[in-house]
């Protein structure tokens, strides 16, 4: 599949490099920019298929080295695929585990060939190539699959991260030449915040002919400002009709800036995580529902949001976290998914109706407001 059959735009903002497209895949078409829930283990947490979908999301990521640890994907293949396997109909997207690689890295021997580890379920010696990686996702069957890379964390040195992209980019090619299926192969561009690196990885990633950019290694402790920096060197020389995600990012903030930057697909934890932790993202800002401030605050979480945990009070939601009811839990993580769904489908109309930069503007201010005081009970 050539980038041009697997992406087109159809709008683009004039002072930046933020735009609209479409991404065709098998599952459906995914209009961007996209952000992706993530369902590491074959469900996003504390959410039904169908209540994902309610958020918005038109694309969901999943995490094949955590599949092929448990179930296995032979069984997934079994019972008909990813996608009957956990009764999702849209688009699939799934992760290597190269960053397992980089988050256990005690547990992981890596070298050339691949890596070998310590199963973190049952310790059992197993290994993983790019070869075998890619027949676990095709086993999966999902619509895009990604390449076996290796990240690294931050701070490091500039003669790591090179090595780091340099095998990353060999896996690259072995996980080319092994693919025997029609299945979308990404390839990730590696670098750290390094200008020679960044450059050289993804002008090493676009020799392959992959037809889509994955952009890894950044949002692991750095900061925004080197991120952005990060970004901006791995994008240079990237032709338009390439989609181009950013892997594990981020923050509300991160994501306009990144939008602005010309990147059409992302994933992260943070908005599940949040949820689950009492903090939601709001019109008005941040909010920690925890806050004493809000015991008898009668009000939804968020006045301009269509969700169901806007159809209670605040103050029916402090209730649920400090009661310990799991409902609190799963109502913010809703709340936080559709928040991000309607960030994105925000950021795809401004872009058409050509107020790209009014829109990040407001994005960016409003999230930096905290709704509510700092007390806790």
């Amino acid at each position: 599949m050539l980038p041009g059959d697997l992406f087109s735009t159809s709008h683009k903002d004039p002072l930046s490099r933020a735009r609209a497209g479409i991404l065709h895949l098998p599952h459906g078409d995914v209009p961007t920019p996209a952000f992706m829930p993530v369902g590491t283990h074959a469900t996003v947490k504390g959410l039904t298929t169908a209540q994902v979908s309610e958020t918005g999301a038109r694309i969901l990521l999943c995490n094949a080295f955590h599949l092929f640890l448990r179930p296995g994907e032979a069984l997934v293949r079994e019972l008909g695929g990813l996608h009957k396997f956990m009764n999702w109909k849209r688009p699939i997207l799934t992760d290597s585990g190269g960053y397992q690689v980089f988050s256990l890295g005690k547990l992981f021997q890596v070298d050339d060939h691949g890596v070998e580890f310590q199963s973190p379920i049952d310790g059992k010696r197993l290994s993983l190539t790019p070869e075998r990686v890619v027949a676990i996702q095709e086993a999966l069957g999902v619509d895009i699959m990604m390449p076996l890379d290796q990240p690294v964390g931050w701070p490091c040195e500039e003669e790591t991260a090179a090595a780091a992209m340099k095998r990353s980019t060999a896996w690259l090619r072995r996980s080319v030449a092994a693919k025997a299926t029609r299945q979308v192969l990404f390839g990730i561009c590696h670098g750290s915040v390094f200008h020679d690196v960044r450059r050289e990885g993804t002008a090493e990633v676009l020799e392959t002919g992959v037809p889509g950019l994955a952009i890894g290694g950044l949002a692991v402790g750095e900061g925004q400002d080197l991120l952005l920096k990060g970004l901006d060197y791995a994008l240079r020389g990237v032709p338009p009709q390439y989609p181009v995600y950013l892997m594990g990012v981020g923050t509300p903030a991160d994501l306009v800036e990144a939008i602005d930057r010309g990147v059409d697909l992302f994933d992260c934890v943070l908005p599940t995580r949040n949820g689950r932790t009492g903090w939601a993202w709001t019109s008005e800002g941040v909010l920690r529902i925890r806050n004493a401030s809000f015991h008898e605050d009668p009000r939804p979480l968020d006045p301009r949001c269509d969700g169901p945990c806007c159809q209670v009070s605040r103050a029916y939601l402090r209730h649920l976290f400090v009661a310990g009811e799991m409902l609190g839990p799963i109502l913010l993580s809703f709340h936080n998914l559709r928040y991000y769904q309607r960030l994105v489908e925000g950021a795809r109309e401004a872009i058409m109706e050509k107020r790209w930069s009014s829109f990040k503007l407001e994005v960016l201010n409003r999230v930096k407001r905290i709704v509510g005081q700092p007390s806790e009970f």
